[in-house]
């Protein structure tokens, strides 16, 4: 063989094997320590609010931004949920400016402030927040069982805590639930280069049945596969999603499918969800399992399922109110 044939062929193969390479996966910062050594990204990212007005930044990583502009205030916090004005925008030395479509710069994020104008040409100046669930250390009443205070992982399949005393993802309650109440608290990385399903995922499953999604959803539309949506079912009436790395909580309130004797469903199984102390779903009818369910619907319990979807999420404060 020539020795320029040989090296023509060596190359194709370096191209197909550097092709066919799995590309890595994005960063998932687990600390602020760790996400502001990344970079100005998470600093930036964050709610901005004043009098009438409520701002999401969001940080997408490779220097991109988007801005989220409510009017009336944050959402659950005064927004009217009337039509969000959304902006991109990129890093600028330690600035993210946002740009209109005809090049205009119409906001900046630095130091604490964003400033700019709206969409009626007015001037604004907003300070960053830092929003807490109300229900975030939640006591349990009396009568709850406490699935999980960070002493042990006793009570789960395969329970993991790490070295913070939290739960790991990827786990199933021992206890075996009906109707009741759950409070549950998650901790979500900062991934600003993950997209869709792989921005932090995972999911709280009722009786291995019924989601309830987790996903870094800050900012985005609020669809059923995001954040607070009852997995492919019901999108949340707001989008509760703080930043990540910031503790959030779920409070649910679950009533079991009702079946007769003959084993036929007689009623849905409903959820009433506030996600950060927010009412996001109603009684809202789930009609069959959601995707990934590991038990299919029937009259017996079941447990408690904390989603692996490849992503470090954790969870601590979980305790369980059964209905009397």
């Amino acid at each position: 063989m020539k020795p320029s044939l040989l090296i023509l062929l060596l190359l194709g193969a370096a191209c197909v094997s550097a092709a066919d390479a799995p590309k890595p996966k994005p960063a998932a910062y687990l600390t602020e320590a760790e996400a502001r050594a990344a970079g100005p990204d998470y600093e930036l990212q964050g709610e901005y609010a004043d009098a009438g007005l409520g701002a999401q930044v969001i940080a997408l990583g490779d220097s991109k931004f988007r801005l989220v502009l409510h009017t009336g205030g944050l959402p659950g916090a005064g927004w009217d949920k009337s039509a969000k004005t959304e902006v991109e925008g990129a890093l600028d030395g330690a600035k993210a400016v946002f740009k209109s479509a005809d090049g205009k710069v119409c906001g900046t994020a630095a130091g604490g402030l964003l400033t700019g104008t709206d969409a009626a040409g007015k001037a604004f100046k907003l300070i960053k927040v830092f929003r807490q669930s109300p229900t975030l250390g939640a006591k349990p009443p009396a009568g709850a069982k406490v699935l999980f205070d960070g002493s042990s992982a006793d009570g789960w399949q395969n329970g993991k805590m790490d070295e913070r005393k939290l739960l790991r993802c990827g786990t199933k309650s021992k206890e075996m639930i009906q109707s009741g109440t759950l409070h549950i608290e998650f901790f979500l990385p900062f991934k600003p280069l993950g997209r869709g399903q792989d921005r932090g995922n995972s999911g709280v499953y009722l009786q291995d049945r019924y989601e309830v999604q987790v996903l870094d959803s800050f900012g985005l539309k609020g669809e059923n596969n995001e954040c607070g949506g009852i997995y492919s079912k019901h999108r949340p009436a707001v989008n509760m999603c703080l930043p990540a790395l910031t503790w959030q909580t779920y409070d649910i309130e679950f009533t079991s499918a009702q079946f007769d004797a003959a084993g036929m469903k007689t009623k849905d199984a409903t959820l009433t969800v506030k996600h950060n102390g927010v009412l996001i779903h109603e009684k809202a009818p789930v009609n069959s399992t959601t995707t990934a369910a590991g038990l299919k619907e029937g009259p017996t319990p079941g447990p408690i399922q904390l989603q692996d979807h490849g992503n470090p999420i954790f969870y601590r404060n979980i305790w369980w109110l059964p209905a009397k």
